[in-house]
């Protein structure tokens, strides 16, 4: 009576009132084993799919954006190379027909065999007239300074090589108003000294033009398709790098793609699995 009194209750009835407040949570329990679902869970899980979307969205445009990025750094670095390599030194000779009161280009190119080596050179080129048999010094190049020798060639001659360097492997000059007197050979002398650790080592190499004096320039069909294929196949290698750019593009963005969907079909199952594992919780 006095425990009655003082507000404690005896335990059966303790016992009766945990049973009752325990009745709602079986009953949610068994709606949620059926698969009812409330309002607030039906909410929850458009909101978690909604932020699921959202989620795999940025992460595509992310990837793509570094995809993009990626590209973009390798053609930059390409262009970088190409512009501070150094250009590949091929020898090709000389045109042999030059029309009268036009400009000629006496070509004439010595490539060195070792690019490593450190070198000096100097170039000379020398006349033979047209029914003569004594050459005559005509032109001398050497320090980046100009040598005219001869003046049946004074001031119409022009340095046409390398320039700003003493390592000379391009020698060829240019002859201003061609006249009927310069038909004959010309010849073109390298002097090049290698610089080695311990010591000097010079070579020469020497190449012959025979020129003849023209009218006009009349080009054979070999000529014309030859030109014709060379334009032809450098349009053809670009459009090739071009195709294969994209080509790299699409498959390195469609691979990013995939795993970004297996990774997104992970999460899903993680999340699936999570919120099966509450479910359950909620249903003990």
């Amino acid at each position: 009576m006095c425990s009655i009194l003082r507000g404690h209750r005896p335990p059966a009835q303790r016992r009766v009132d945990i049973a009752q407040s325990q009745r709602p949570l079986k009953k949610r329990g068994r709606k949620l084993q059926e698969g009812r679902t409330t309002p607030w869970a039906h909410h929850r899980d458009r909101k978690g799919k909604h932020l699921e979307q959202r989620i795999f969205s940025a992460t595509v445009r992310r990837a793509r954006m570094l995809t993009v990025q990626r590209m973009t750094l390798a053609l930059v670095i390409l262009a970088i190379q190409a512009t501070l390599g150094g250009g590949a030194c091929v020898e090709v000779d000389s045109d042999t027909e030059a029309v009268v009161n036009e400009g000629f280009k006496l070509g004439c190119i010595s490539c060195k065999m070792r690019g490593e080596v450190s070198a000096t050179a100097r170039v000379d080129w020398y006349f033979t007239a047209y029914g003569e048999k004594n050459a005559s010094a005509i032109y001398g190049y050497e320090d980046q300074q100009q040598e005219f020798l001869d003046d049946r060639f004074y001031d119409r001659l022009a340095w046409n090589g390398s320039k700003k360097t003493n390592d000379l492997q391009d020698g060829s000059i240019y002859i201003l108003n061609i006249t009927y007197n310069d038909t004959g050979t010309f010849r073109c002398v390298f002097t090049r000294v290698l610089t080695f650790q311990h010591y000097e080592f010079q070579t020469t190499a020497t190449k012959l033009i025979h020129i003849t004096v023209v009218d006009a320039i009349t080009r054979g069909m070999a000529s014309i398709l030859s030109e014709v294929m060379m334009y032809v196949t450098i349009i053809g290698l670009q459009l090739w790098l071009v195709v294969e750019m994209v080509y790299c593009y699409r498959k390195i963005s469609a691979a990013g793609e995939e795993a970004l969907r297996e990774s997104a079909a992970e999460y899903l199952a993680i999340a699936s699995e999570s919120k099966e594992n509450c479910s359950a919780a909620l249903a003990e």
